[in-house]
C-alpha cells in the first residue's frame, strides 16, 4: 500500500486492504467449507449459551432493552432469553454484550487477540428484523445458513486481520476489530454493493479505536463486558450509514499523518500473512469449561487436576509456581487488591486459586462474595508467574496456537506436587472430540434454565442437525429464543 501525497486532493483508489476485505465479503462461499460450517453452528449454539447465562446478572440485565424506556419495535429483533423487539441497532447492542458478558464465548489468539463471536450481535441484530420484514413484504425469509455464512466471514476479517497486527502493543483494544468485521459484512447482509461494502469498511476503520485502559490495571471494569456489543452495534449502523448512498474514504488506512496507520499505529504498516477464507471458524478456540480469560485456560486445567492433592493441604502451602506465555504475563499476571468481576477473571492467580480451593471455577466465584474468602488473597500472594519461551513459540505458530500453561504446589515441609502442564485447553481444534459434548451440554443447560420444554426440545432438535438448522428461517429460530 503506498501512501498518498498530503498535498494533493486527488482522491486516491481505495486502500489494497480495503479492497480485499471487501471482495471477500462480496464473493466468496463460505458454505465450501463443510468443517467450517460445522464448526459454525457449534459456535452459534456456545454463543447463545453464553448470552442467556449473562442474563442472571443484573450487572448485564440492567443494560438491556431500548434506549427510551419502554419504547418497542414491532417486527424489530428479538433479543434472545427476553421479551424485548427492538430497533436492529439497539438489538446488536443488547446481543453482544449478552454474548460477551460473563468472558465465556470463543476465542481467537494470535499478536492481537479478540472473540470473533462477538459480531453475533450485528449478524442477529439484521438477520432477524431483515427476515421479518422480508416475510411482511411477501418476500422469502433469510436462512440460517446465511447466518452462518456470515459469521465464517466475520470470524474471518477479524481473525486474519489479528494474526500479525497487536493493536494491544499500541495501546488500542481488539473490539475495534469486531466493528470492522461486523460492518462488512452487516453490510452485505442488507443488500450492498462492492462500492457500499467499500464504504463501509472504510468508515469502520475511520472510527478509530478504543484504548485498552479498561481491561488493565489500575483502570480494569465493567466496560470490558459490554464494548464488543457496543462495537458490533456500531458496525451494523456504519453498514446502515453507508446504504443510504453516504460517501467513504480510499486511503482511511494508508493516508499521510490523518490515516489510520500514521494517527493510531504509531506509523506501522498493517500486515496480512494470508488471504481470506474460513481458517479462523475452523480453528476458533471454543471457553467451554471455565469463564476465565483465555489464556489462563490452560492454567485452571491444571490447577483442577492439583485440587485433590492441595485442597486438605491449604495452609501448608508455601509457593505456587506458575508458567505462561509472553501474552499471559503481560496481560493477566496482576498483584494487589482486586476491585470488581472484571479484575478478577483477568488475573491469572485468582484464577488458579478458586479452583485449586474449590475444585471449580464458575462465574459466581468472580462476585464481591466469593472473593472475600480470604484464602483466595493468601494464594494469589504466594504465586509467582513467568514466561515460559515454549508456550510463547507455540502460541504463535500457525499449525498449534497452544495456549500453554502449568502449575506446580510447594509445601513447607519441602515437598511439592508434580508439575502439571497442559498445551491446549478443551476448547482447541485437537481437541473437539472431547469438548464438544461438554458444549452441547452448556447449550443445552442453559436454554433449559431461561425456555419452555417445549422450546428447548424444538432447539435441540434443530440445532442438532446440521441441514436442518441451515434451511430454518432467521426469524423462526429467533422466535424460539422469545419469551
Amino acid at each position: 500500500m503506498s501512501a498518498h501525497d498530503i498535498r494533493s486532493a486527488e482522491r486516491p483508489p481505495f486502500d489494497t486492504i480495503l479492497q480485499s476485505m471487501a471482495d471477500y465479503v462480496m464473493d466468496y462461499d463460505a458454505s465450501q467449507s463443510a468443517l467450517a460450517m460445522e464448526t459454525a453452528r457449534y459456535c452459534l449454539i456456545d454463543s447463545l449459551a453464553c448470552a442467556l447465562m449473562a442474563l442472571d446478572y443484573p450487572e448485564c440485565s440492567k443494560l438491556l432493552g431500548p434506549v427510551v424506556p419502554g419504547a418497542s419495535m414491532a417486527g424489530g429483533t428479538r433479543v434472545p432469553g427476553t421479551s424485548y423487539e427492538l430497533d436492529p441497532i439497539k438489538a446488536a447492542w443488547d446481543i453482544g454484550c449478552l454474548v460477551r458478558f460473563l468472558d465465556f464465548n470463543d476465542t481467537w489468539l494470535a499478536a492481537e487477540w479478540g472473540h470473533p463471536s462477538d459480531n453475533l450481535g450485528a449478524i442477529l441484530g439484521i438477520a432477524d428484523w431483515l427476515s421479518r420484514k422480508r416475510v411482511a413484504e411477501g418476500q422469502a425469509p433469510m436462512t440460517m445458513k446465511e447466518v452462518l455464512m456470515a459469521m465464517i466471514q466475520a470470524h474471518e476479517l477479524q481473525g486474519v486481520t489479528a494474526l500479525e497486527n497487536a493493536f494491544n502493543r499500541v495501546g488500542l483494544d481488539h473490539v475495534m476489530l469486531v466493528r470492522i468485521a461486523s460492518a462488512g459484512v452487516a453490510a452485505k447482509m442488507l443488500g450492498g454493493t462492492r462500492e457500499e461494502v467499500l464504504n463501509t469498511l472504510s468508515h469502520a476503520w475511520v472510527d478509530g479505536c478504543s484504548l485498552r485502559t479498561y481491561r488493565h490495571a489500575p483502570n480494569t471494569g465493567s466496560r470490558k463486558s459490554w464494548a464488543a456489543g457496543d462495537a458490533s452495534s456500531r458496525g451494523a449502523r456504519l453498514a446502515m450509514i453507508c446504504l443510504t448512498g453516504e460517501m467513504g474514504y480510499p486511503s482511511a488506512l494508508t493516508a499521510k499523518t490523518w490515516g489510520f496507520q500514521d494517527a493510531l499505529f504509531r506509523g506501522n504498516e498493517l500486515k496480512f500473512s494470508q488471504g481470506f477464507g474460513s481458517y479462523v471458524m475452523e480453528n476458533i478456540l471454543f471457553k467451554i469449561s471455565f469463564p476465565a480469560e483465555f489464556h489462563a485456560q490452560t492454567a485452571v486445567e491444571c490447577a483442577m487436576a492439583l485440587h485433590p492433592q492441595v485442597k486438605d493441604r491449604l495452609d501448608q502451602i508455601e509457593r505456587i509456581e506458575i508458567e505462561t506465555q509472553e501474552a499471559g504475563c503481560r496481560i493477566i499476571d496482576k498483584t494487589g487488591p482486586m476491585n470488581n468481576y472484571a479484575d478478577r477473571d483477568h488475573c491469572i492467580q485468582y484464577m488458579v486459586a478458586v479452583p485449586l480451593i474449590k475444585g471449580r471455577l464458575t462465574a459466581d466465584d468472580y462476585t464481591d462474595a466469593c472473593a472475600a474468602d480470604p484464602r483466595i488473597d493468601r494464594l494469589r500472594s504466594l504465586t509467582t508467574v513467568k514466561e515460559n519461551p515454549r508456550f510463547t513459540r507455540e502460541y504463535l505458530e500457525a499449525d498449534k496456537r497452544y495456549i500453554g500453561n502449568s502449575v506446580q504446589v510447594f509445601f513447607k515441609d519441602g515437598s511439592s506436587t508434580g508439575k502439571v502442564s497442559i498445551d491446549a485447553p478443551i476448547g482447541h481444534r485437537l481437541r473437539r472430540a472431547e469438548g464438544i459434548p461438554i458444549l452441547v451440554k452448556k447449550w443445552e443447560a442453559a436454554i433449559a434454565a431461561k425456555l419452555s420444554a417445549k422450546k428447548c426440545a424444538a432447539l435441540n432438535a434443530v440445532c442438532a442437525d446440521q441441514a436442518a438448522l441451515e434451511a430454518m428461517p432467521v426469524q423462526a429460530f429467533m422466535a424460539l429464543l422469545a419469551v
